[in-house]
């Protein structure tokens, strides 16, 4: 686990708003009262960031499937790799950490809900809650197993937190039966919750 000292993204947390919430909704009413943007541009910001921004997980992750040599500059420095594809990320450091035969990956942010958004959308509500954040680092195959994901005894699960500046995410194996298919094809099967390390890509 690594030190998760950083100002803490408490938007989804309990108790009063931070300091940044409550600078940002100031800010935000500020524009629509001097009428730079509408609260209904807002709103379709966010849903056209719903909408687009989880699939550009999967087709990074469909691409390094498809290109070795993608995949190992994605391990070595994923945010320069997303950016061959046209990605912007918001975390000074984007580090990609991959499934092997030998050992499972799951990300969390024990202190609040800092995620790679700009790869996968809004994080889940169960990537944000208490109950998540405490319980995987101290029980990660429990907490897997409710996600009706079972690793092996044999497999060593490693739980990377998350910091402001710092986000991970998870290169999980291609599953067998899918040496053929394309990279369209493969994003199909190339979910979220996968990429966050909770549940494993499989062939519907």
């Amino acid at each position: 686990m690594t030190s998760h000292d950083h100002p803490h993204d408490r938007e989804h947390d309990e108790g009063p708003p931070s300091e940044y919430e409550i600078m940002s909704r100031a800010m935000q009413e500020l524009l629509i009262a001097k009428g730079v943007i509408t609260a209904e541009q807002i709103r379709a910001r966010m849903e056209k960031f719903d909408e687009d921004f989880p699939y550009r997980g999967a087709r990074v992750i469909a691409h390094a499937w498809a290109d070795p040599a993608f995949r190992q500059r994605l391990l070595e420095d994923a945010k320069a790799a997303c950016t061959e594809l046209g990605l912007d990320l918001e975390a000074d450091r984007l580090i990609a950490v991959a499934n092997t035969p030998e050992v499972h990956n799951v990300i969390v942010c024990t202190l609040c809900s800092c995620y790679p958004r700009a790869l996968l959308g809004m994080p889940p509500t169960w990537y944000k809650s208490e109950n998540y954040r405490r319980r995987v680092v101290r029980e990660p195959r429990a907490v897997l197993r409710e996600f009706g994901t079972v690793i092996p005894e044999h497999v060593a699960v490693r739980v990377h937190d998350s910091t402001a500046d710092m986000r991970y995410v998870v290169v999980p194996m291609r599953p067998a039966g899918t040496g053929g298919w394309s990279e369209e094809e493969l994003e199909k099967i190339i979910t979220r919750d996968a990429l966050v390390g909770v549940t494993i890509p499989a062939i519907r």
